[in-house]
C-alpha cells in the first residue's frame, strides 16, 4: 500500500460480542469489515453494484482486541473487463496507544453486476 496520507474506507471499534473463544476478535468479523470496505471502493470504481467473487490472499498478522480502533484502507490493484481487484490493509490503534499496528492484509476480487446479478462491464 502507498505511504501517502490516506483516509480509511471503514473505521470501527469491535465489541465483546465480536470475540472468539480466545478473547480476540473473531477472524470472520474482520473479514466481513474488509469485505465491506473493498466492496465500497469497488462499487465506486464500477459505478454500480458489485459482488465479492474471491479473496485471493489473506494474512492475519496480529490479533485485534476489544476496544481497538480498527481502520481499513484499500487501493485498486487492477481493473479488468468486469472485475476489480482491491488490496486491503487493516490497521489498529490499541486503546491507550496511538501507534498504528498492521493486523491484516488481503486481496479481494469483486465483479461488477447488473440489476439481475449478472456480470457486466466495468463502467469507464
Amino acid at each position: 500500500m502507498s505511504e501517502m496520507p490516506r483516509d480509511p474506507i471503514v473505521r470501527t471499534v469491535p465489541q465483546p460480542a465480536d470475540m472468539n473463544g480466545n478473547g480476540d476478535i473473531f477472524g470472520g468479523w474482520v473479514l466481513s469489515q474488509m469485505d465491506i470496505a473493498g466492496g465500497t471502493l469497488a462499487a465506486r470504481v464500477a459505478k454500480g453494484r458489485v459482488a465479492t467473487v474471491a479473496i485471493t490472499a489473506m494474512t492475519f498478522v496480529q490479533p485485534i482486541k476489544v476496544g481497538d480502533l480498527v481502520s481499513i484502507y484499500g487501493e485498486v490493484s487492477k481493473v479488468g473487463r468486469s472485475s476489480i481487484t482491491i488490496a486491503l490493509e487493516t490497521i489498529v490503534q490499541r486503546r491507550l496507544d496511538p501507534t498504528p499496528i498492521q493486523v491484516t492484509h488481503g486481496t479481494f476480487v469483486f465483479v461488477a453486476i447488473d440489476d439481475d446479478g449478472k456480470p457486466r462491464q466495468v463502467a469507464s
